[in-house]
């Protein structure tokens, strides 16, 4: 088959990959000037790799996907972990045993710890709304806090509204950890690709079955010459916005070049209730690169605005997920078309969850 793939991103890549490997001839475009959508990274003079869209750790229990990417890429182990700026204290999140011990007065957090042991056990997960249903005072403090000093604020700048008018439930999902693993996450493959996520892409798209096209917007008549057309870009605009905008977040980013080895003294740092910047990633942490100068961004949250910034994070409310539905079934119709991706779905996706959809998708050609 003759097939052509809309967007070059992790997600596009995949696909492409996938389908060509099958012995169809697939033509990937892309509106950018370059390969990785969001993923896209560089090595600077300093041998530091950048992330231009801000810092991507990848990690995953899906095996498949995990032996996929690593037919492209050697891996840099990382386990991410990232600190937040607590009434003055760098602090592991998510919050944790070694978090509550960090902040709290000592006969205060080895009250709060034996209460936690004893009713939830060790290494477990508890959403604070299961705290604030135990009765106890103590936990009931401790669920306030992190919602107060973690959450709450950090939300108002991410998304720019309170969390219960993003979604009613989602502050009881807040979790606190019963441990003392300080990593961010704690899947069983994590890691950096050796010679960055661009690198990785590249040479995911050498095969002799694809041709890429970038600097080429997608246009409906382009359909007409293909079999099929598998569309990563935004649904909505596909359909000439007929129902209205999707609501999206976006990010602006502030890079700043310092001659010092370090800035920081973690690869993330989040400010939840301080400055109007998220957080700052220094990228020299991630492959471990040994240099006299440092790169870092600071993360500013904004709305999207179209033609003005990126699409980056769907905004999850009731009536957002009504219109997407409205769009999923004018793509319902559509034989020659597959929608799929973040935008396609208009769903956020960690990186190996793209990857794994790609490959659900062309399981299916």
């Amino acid at each position: 088959m003759n097939y052509l793939v809309v967007g070059c991103g992790i997600s596009g890549a995949t696909l492409g990959r996938l389908l060509a490997e099958k012995g169809h001839k697939v033509t990937i475009i892309d509106s950018r000037d370059e390969v990785a959508g969001n993923c896209y990274d560089y090595f600077d003079d300093d041998g530091i790799d950048v992330h231009k869209y801000g810092t991507h750790i990848f990690h995953t229990d899906i095996e498949p996907v995990w032996k996929f990417l690593s037919r492209f890429t050697k891996w840099y182990p990382f386990q991410h972990r990232v600190l937040a700026l607590i009434d003055g204290q760098e602090v592991p999140l998510p919050f944790n045993l070694n978090s509550i011990h960090q902040v709290f007065p000592e006969k205060m957090a080895a009250t709060l710890e034996e209460k936690l042991l004893e009713k939830f056990g060790f290494n477990r997960k508890v959403p604070i709304l299961e705290l604030r249903k135990t009765g106890d005072k103590d936990l009931q403090f401790l669920a306030d806090y992190i919602y107060e000093k973690v959450f709450l604020h950090y939300t108002l700048k991410q998304w720019g509204m309170k969390p219960e008018d993003l979604d009613p439930a989602v502050t009881g999902r807040v979790p606190v950890y019963v441990g003392r693993d300080n990593r961010y996450f704690y899947a069983k493959y994590q890691g950096i690709p050796l010679e960055g996520y661009t690198k990785l892409v590249k040479k995911m798209l050498r095969h002799e079955g694809i041709k890429v096209h970038l600097k080429t917007p997608f246009t409906k008549e382009m359909a007409e010459h293909y079999d099929h057309v598998f569309y990563t870009g935004p649904i909505d605009e596909y359909f000439d916005y007929k129902y209205g905008e999707l609501p999206y977040r976006s990010l602006r980013f502030d890079f700043i070049r310092f001659d010092r080895p370090f800035f920081q003294d973690n690869s993330v740092i989040n400010y939840p209730c301080n400055y109007d910047f998220t957080r700052i990633g220094e990228y020299k942490y991630f492959l471990g690169t040994k240099s006299k100068r440092t790169v870092v961004s600071y993360e500013y949250p904004q709305a999207f605005v179209r033609g003005e910034n990126e699409r980056y994070y769907p905004i999850v409310r009731d009536e957002n997920i009504a219109l997407y539905k409205k769009y999923r079934e004018e793509a319902d119709r559509e034989a020659k078309v597959t929608f799929f991706g973040r935008l396609g779905d208009y769903k956020y996706y960690d990186i190996d969850k793209s990857v794994n959809r790609a490959i659900e998708i062309a399981s299916q050609y």
